[in-house]
């Protein structure tokens, strides 16, 4: 039963907003955009981005009636094209991962950072919830990674029986250098198999055989994405993260000590100029906020339906109207939703 008055409640917050908007508001199908030219955005090779993407040029184009257009590329690329003022937006700033460049380019005034899209981003160390929650949990003491090593026949290698199997990220990701240097600080170098699929789609598909069929594992992932929002997982405890002891463990192949992941705030960044080229679209980004959790239920939603980005964001808008109407103008929003049908 909650989920239908959920349902009846949104479209009630829907017919709410439309009605609460100026008629001359819904009677303007062309409003007047900001820039003469298209805004252009960042398209970084994860599906997260692609939705955060997909969702802003739907609210450029049929709130504001901006044209938009996207520049491909990885990370370090796409940020010099941000500070070069040739790309307007970045919907997911990972600052950690290029902490001098980015502070750089803000104190010299050449991007802005606006807010943060999300501020739980998270890597980690996940087994299944059903294994370690409830009164029939097989490992209901199995809380953090210091508990693995009694419980590492639970993680039976298949291929080496007498070790536990960790899934670790493929050869040539950071998350593997460092995964791989967690193992000998807790000391589980010789108690684990360290696994190392081919590729992401081999490590989330080893997750989800494993996970359909009720067999224990240990395997490395982050949020937000698909998997997180699929399976009931569990992320073990790790030392809270500790900057000095993260680099020390970074500088050396055996380290002694290692320490959680830190966790990461994912920003959302401008090109300095759009500051006065266009200032309401800079409000509308500025107030853009969502959540690792949200963003993960609604990759999953993609998955499960073989959506497209656009397809997902047109599905989100349509659904949370809650959480992006606050984002900008009722006008804006009433405009949005008419565009959506």
């Amino acid at each position: 039963m909650v989920r239908p008055i959920w349902r009846l409640a949104q479209a009630v917050a829907v017919l709410a907003l439309l009605v609460t908007v100026p008629r001359q508001a819904l009677a303007q199908p062309d409003p007047v955009c900001e820039l003469d030219r298209p805004l252009v955005m960042a398209d970084l090779p994860w599906a997260s981005n692609a939705f955060h993407v997909a969702v802003v040029r739907r609210i450029v184009e049929t709130g504001f009636g901006c044209t938009t257009d996207v520049l491909t590329g990885a990370t370090l690329p796409l940020f010099n094209a941000m500070k070069a003022g040739r790309l307007d937006v970045t919907m997911e700033v990972w600052k950690a991962n290029f902490p001098d460049q980015w502070a750089d380019a803000v104190q010299t005034g050449k991007v802005v950072e606006l807010g943060i899209n999300f501020d739980d981003a998270s890597q980690g160390w996940y087994v299944p919830a059903w294994l370690v929650q409830g009164p029939d949990a097989p490992a209901s003491d199995l809380k953090a990674v210091s508990d693995l090593p009694r419980h590492k026949d639970l993680f039976s290698d298949p291929e080496q029986r007498h070790k536990g199997r960790f899934y670790n990220c493929s050869l040539g990701w950071a998350c593997e250098a460092v995964n791989t240097r967690k193992l000998h600080a807790y000391g589980l170098a010789d108690a684990f198999t360290n696994f190392r699929p081919a590729n992401g789609d081999a490590l989330a598909e080893a997750i989800g055989e494993n996970y359909r069929r009720k067999r224990p594992f240990l395997a490395y992932y982050w949020a937000p994405t698909w998997v997180l929002g699929t399976y009931d997982l569990v992320r073990l405890e790790e030392p809270a993260h500790d900057p000095e002891i993260w680099q020390a463990m970074m500088s050396s192949r055996r380290p002694a000590q290692a320490t959680a992941y830190p966790q990461s705030h994912v920003s959302v960044g401008v090109q300095a100029g759009l500051m006065a080229e266009a200032p309401s679209l800079v409000a509308f980004l500025r107030r853009y906020h969502t959540s690792s959790a949200l963003v993960s239920e609604v990759l999953a939603h993609q998955r499960l339906y073989g959506l497209t980005a656009a397809g997902t964001a047109d599905w989100f808008l349509r659904r949370q109207v809650g959480v992006w109407s606050g984002w900008v103008p009722e006008a804006v929003a009433a405009r949005v939703l008419a565009a959506l049908g």
